[in-house]
């Protein structure tokens, strides 16, 4: 690995500190180089604060004339709750600068490269571009798409099941795979389950990282339920606690004009009712709500189901991420629940297909990420 590589990887490891903090914005670090030393280093720490560039700018421990400077994404050039980082660059003398990712906001998109060369600085593109990229699949998507990343969850054991016959699921996975899951929650904006997975396992849904891991900010997605008939209960722990945790409930347009009662309800308490369209069979029109999401500046979802939602956020092509627990267990049972149920498809060749990313042992799990494939 170079002296390069090894700067931006620096860069990236900073960059990672900033999850769960700065969405919508991406992930970002920067590292400055001078005469073969760090003299100053920094990442987005917080949606609305200062850029990484202009954090290692602040973190100079001598004046940065001539360095090099290495930073994850394309410095913004554009004026929005901070000043252009690029200016900052110019202002700072940097000789070089290395630089990751590509931005694809039409704000910045190589306006930051090209006012960096008009101003003499020397500008290195696409060094570990894939480490780097990998850091915003999140903010790639949704600056590109305005609608949420959508990352399905679930642990099954190795037959495939979410639960035993008679619907007992505590614990399929290991406790290192329900920490993990933790921190998933902790870094995506918003969590979504489908009503029956309400009424069943009464779930909070909230963030619970054990308050000695200290390398994190602590956050509570958003919570999602996906309640066509208005069923939620008002007395569910969600509902309850819907003034301190955001909670969303999306339901029917046409369902909403009889429940104007548990409606006002649910407004008393602080949740936000979100009024959908229905698609074909009766479901919420799943794309219009994502839409409606992101509007709401939800960037990425953890879907943590149940089964019929799953597949219907399948069907309608909505799921760019898996994230899969698959524990040493076999349950067994023609009646017990899979992870994606709804009425399945007639042809191997409809499969809903993703390619496997990465796999890795989680305590005495294995997780498997796939993304969607792209023809």
């Amino acid at each position: 690995m170079s002296f390069e590589e090894r700067y931006m990887l620096r860069a990236i490891e900073l960059a990672k500190k900033g999850a769960g903090a700065v969405n919508p914005n991406p992930l970002v670090g920067a590292v400055i180089v001078k005469d073969g030393r760090i003299i100053g280093e920094g990442y987005h720490e917080r949606y609305g604060e200062l850029h990484a560039e202009r954090n290692a700018f602040k973190n100079l421990t001598e004046d940065a004339e001539g360095a090099e400077m290495y930073v994850t994404l394309e410095p913004c050039s554009h004026y929005g709750k901070q000043p252009p980082c690029c200016i900052a660059v110019v202002e700072h003398k940097i000789k070089t600068i290395y630089v990751g990712s590509d931005d694809p906001n039409e704000q910045v998109s190589g306006k930051g490269f090209e006012y960096l060369r008009e101003h003499g600085v020397e500008v290195h593109t696409h060094m570990m571009k894939k480490e780097c990229d990998a850091l915003n699949y999140v903010f790639f998507h949704y600056i590109t798409t305005k609608t949420p990343y959508v990352v399905m969850k679930y642990a099954m054991t190795i037959d495939g099941k979410i639960a035993t016959k008679t619907g007992k699921s505590k614990w399929i996975s290991g406790e290192e795979s329900r920490n993990r899951v933790q921190r998933m929650r902790n870094e995506l904006t918003g969590i979504m389950v489908g009503i029956n997975t309400v009424l069943s396992d009464d779930p909070m849904l909230n963030c619970r990282i054990p308050e000695t891991v200290t390398d994190t900010n602590r956050r509570n997605p958003v919570r999602i339920v996906v309640d066509s008939r208005l069923r939620i209960p008002i007395g569910s722990r969600l509902v309850q606690s819907a003034m301190d945790i955001p909670l969303i409930v999306a339901t029917s347009e046409r369902n909403l004009k009889d429940a104007s009662e548990k409606e006002k309800e649910l407004l008393n308490l602080g949740v936000k009712v979100l009024p959908v369209p229905e698609r074909e069979g009766g479901l919420l029109n799943l794309s219009v709500l994502m839409k409606e999401l992101g509007n709401l500046k939800i960037d990425g979802i953890l879907l943590e189901g149940g089964g019929t939602l799953n597949y219907s956020m399948l069907e309608e092509g909505l799921i760019n991420e898996l994230r899969v627990f698959v524990s040493p267990k076999i349950f067994g049972g023609r009646d017990a629940k899979s992870p994606v149920m709804g009425c399945g498809i007639d042809e191997v060749k409809d499969a809903f297909e993703f390619v496997v990313s990465e796999s890795e042992t989680v305590g005495e799990d294995i997780m498997i990420t796939l993304r969607k494939r792209i023809e």
